[in-house]
C-alpha cells in the first residue's frame, strides 16, 4: 500500500477516529499491520523499557467473542439500548459509536496495544509511567495506520472485561494491561479533514493556569 501524500501536519491533524467509514468487507494484509506496529515501537518508553505488547485479532471467531463483551459494555452505558437500534435523542457521536458496536465483530482486524504491569493500587508517577509507555505507542501506530489508508479508532468499552477478553487471546491478565481496542480496516474514503476544537485560549496557559 503506497503512503498517503501527507505532510506531517497534515497526518497529525487528520487521523480521524474512524467509525463508520470503515471498510468491512476488505482484508487488511497482515504485513502492513506489522509495518504499524514496527514504526509504533520507535515511540518514547519510559527508561528505554519497551514494555508493551501488541495483540493483533484476525480471526472471525475471537473477533466476534470480544464484540461480544464490547457491546455488552456498551449497552450498559447507553441504559441496556441495543446497539441494533437508533435512540431518539441520538447525535452524530453517538450514532457512529452505536455503528461500531453493532458491527465491530465485522472490522477485520482488532488491535489491543498492552503493557507489562497493573495500574490497581498505583501512585501518580507510576501511572503515568505505565500508561505513557504503551499510550505513545499506539498512537503512533494509529498514525501509521492512517498514512497507509487505514483507519482506527481508539475504544476502551470492552475494559469492563478485561479479565474476559485477556483470557479469550491468552494475554496474562496478573502482569499484562490492556489500554484499548483499536479496530483496524481501510477507510472508506481518505479524505478527512481537521475536527473543530476548543479555542487554543482556552486550553493554553503560559508560565501560569
Amino acid at each position: 500500500m503506497p503512503i498517503l501524500d501527507l505532510t506531517p501536519d497534515e497526518l497529525l491533524s487528520t487521523t480521524r477516529s474512524v467509525k463508520r467509514r470503515l471498510d468491512l468487507t476488505r482484508p487488511v494484509p497482515p504485513e502492513l499491520l506489522e509495518e504499524c506496529v514496527r514504526l509504533a515501537v520507535q515511540a518514547p518508553t519510559s527508561t528505554n523499557s519497551q514494555t508493551w505488547h501488541f495483540v493483533i485479532v484476525t480471526d472471525a471467531d475471537t473477533r466476534a467473542a470480544v464484540a461480544g463483551h464490547y457491546r455488552t459494555a456498551w449497552s450498559t452505558y447507553a441504559d441496556g439500548h441495543p446497539p441494533t437500534e437508533p435512540r431518539p435523542d441520538e447525535t452524530p457521536v453517538g450514532a457512529a459509536s452505536r455503528h461500531l458496536a453493532a458491527h465491530l465483530h465485522e472490522v477485520p482486524a482488532l488491535v489491543i496495544p498492552c503493557i507489562t504491569g497493573r495500574p490497581e493500587g498505583g501512585s501518580a508517577p507510576l501511572l503515568a509511567e505505565l500508561y505513557g509507555s504503551v499510550v505513545q505507542a499506539a498512537w503512533s501506530f494509529q498514525l501509521a495506520a492512517r498514512a497507509r489508508g487505514l483507519g482506527s479508532a481508539w475504544t476502551t468499552y470492552h475494559l469492563d472485561y478485561e479479565e474476559q477478553v485477556a483470557e479469550l487471546v491468552g494475554i496474562p491478565f496478573a502482569e499484562v494491561t490492556q489500554v484499548a481496542l483499536i479496530p483496524v480496516a481501510y477507510s472508506i474514503g481518505t479524505d478527512f479533514k481537521p475536527a473543530a476544537r476548543k479555542p487554543l485560549e482556552s486550553v493554553l496557559h503560559w508560565q501560569r493556569w
